[in-house]
This record gives structure tokens, C-alpha cells and sequence, in this order.
């Protein structure tokens, strides 16, 4: 009979068991690889290729970019960490930290290290810069709290470095990313963006407790007036989160 002699004594649960434990263990393996398309090829501290895990890379995914931005291949189209960057090793042996060999601030390492994202401003989803200032925004006001513009801006050394002209706006999130400041003569010339999370706004002034008034002339500018690129956003938050250590 179908059911009892076709199997005989085949242990059915057992089958069962293993066939799940052979799956699961390809379901890891499937995601594990597909996992090691960022960030991938790992290469160690003198940037020489490193075997990772052990596991194989997975093979090449093209993904194709909205907004007409092109496409992006994974893992090997990945572009590598920024070249000769000013460090020098403390320790033969890996993993040991690097030491600065210049201005960290200026040279972009330590806590002041930005990544090289895509020099182009972060897109909504109706492919418009998110990033906006509100001076541009007529459906953007103040609705509580202390309005910052017009306020002076004190660096960490009590010194009256600036003063704040406007407020640059996310637009999807609907809130404020970065505070737009006219520097003093005396500590440069033009416009800077400061993020909003680095700087704590009172009732006379805004405070900016990680950099020194000399470090103010620095903070990296964009190129437009009216935008900021993924690059650049980058570079202005290391400025502020390096000065927190080295200003």
C-alpha cells in the first residue's frame, strides 16, 4: 500500500530535520555573502587585501540609481577609503590605533575623518535637494521656541565669532539640520553652515562648545548657496565632531 510499503521503515522526521538544518544553514551562507556586497573588499591597515570571513565575495549586482543618477556596482565597483591619508601606524601588529601626522582638523582623520560620499545633494522622493534654506521656504516659520537668526555665535573660548542669517531646512523631515552664520571680519569672510546638533541655541547667543575661534574660517563652505552635497555635509560634520577633541 501507498504510505506504508512505499517507505517501509524510511524515518520520514528524520528527513524533515535535516532538510530544514540543510536549508538554514544555505539561507546563512545566502545572506552572509549578500551581506559582503558593502563595504567590501576589506583591505588592512596598509591597504592590502585582507580574506574578511573567509567566504567567497558574491558575484557582481548592478543597481540602477533613481533620479537619472546612473548605476552602482557591488562589491568590486566599490570605490576604496581616501588615499595617502597623514597617519602613521603606532604598532606593528593591526588594529592598533594611528597616530596624526599634520593637522588632524585640516587633514580629515580621527575623530575629524569624513568618508568620500557622492559629491551631490540628498534627493527627496520627487528627486528635489531635501536640504533647503528657509530664507527660500515661504511655507517654513518659527512656530515655538528661540528664533536663532540674528543671534552672535560664541566659540568655546567665549569669543563672539559670528552671527547667525538664516536656518537651513529639511524639507521632508520638516525640521532644521544646520544653522547658516556671516563670520566676523576678524575670524574670516563669507558664510558657514553649522549643524544644528552641535550647536545649543540660548536666549542672547549660540553656544558652539567644540570649536576654538580660530577654527571658525576653516569649516568647509559648499559650493552653492542655495544646497549642500552629501560630500560636503560630510566634511562640515567631521570639522565639528574633530574639533570636540583636537580645537
Amino acid at each position: 500500500m501507498v504510505g506504508v510499503t512505499f517507505f517501509g521503515n524510511f524515518d520520514l522526521a528524520s528527513l524533515s530535520i535535516w532538510l530544514f538544518w540543510l536549508f538554514f544553514a544555505g539561507l546563512i551562507y545566502y545572506l552572509q555573502t549578500e551581506n559582503m556586497r558593502e563595504g567590501f573588499p576589506l583591505v588592512d591597515d596598509d591597504g592590502n587585501p585582507e580574506s574578511g570571513l573567509g567566504l567567497p565575495l558574491p558575484s557582481d549586482k548592478t543597481f540602477k540609481l533613481p533620479h537619472g543618477r546612473g548605476e552602482v556596482t557591488v562589491p568590486s565597483g566599490q570605490h576604496g577609503d581616501r588615499e595617502d591619508l597623514a597617519l602613521a601606524r603606532t604598532s606593528a601588529a593591526g588594529g592598533f590605533p594611528m597616530a596624526p601626522t599634520g593637522d588632524p582638523m585640516a587633514d580629515g582623520v580621527g575623530p575629524a575623518s569624513w568618508a568620500p560620499r557622492r559629491d551631490v545633494p540628498e534627493l527627496d522622493g520627487h528627486g528635489h535637494p531635501k536640504i533647503k534654506p528657509m530664507a527660500g521656504l515661504d511655507s517654513f516659520f518659527v512656530s515655538a521656541g528661540r528664533d536663532p537668526r540674528g543671534l552672535p555665535v560664541l566659540s568655546k573660548d567665549d569669543q563672539v565669532v559670528a552671527h547667525v542669517t538664516d536656518m537651513w531646512v529639511d524639507e521632508p523631515e520638516q525640521l532644521v539640520r544646520y544653522l547658516e552664520v556671516e563670520l566676523e571680519p576678524e575670524y574670516g569672510q563669507g558664510k558657514r553652515l553649522m549643524p544644528i546638533n552641535m550647536s545649543k541655541i540660548k536666549e542672547k547667543w549660540v553656544d558652539v562648545r567644540s570649536l576654538a575661534r580660530g577654527h571658525f574660517d576653516g569649516i568647509p563652505q559648499t559650493a552653492a548657496s542655495d544646497q549642500i552635497t552629501l560630500l560636503e555635509e560630510e566634511k562640515i560634520m567631521a570639522w565639528f565632531a574633530g574639533g570636540t577633541l583636537y580645537s
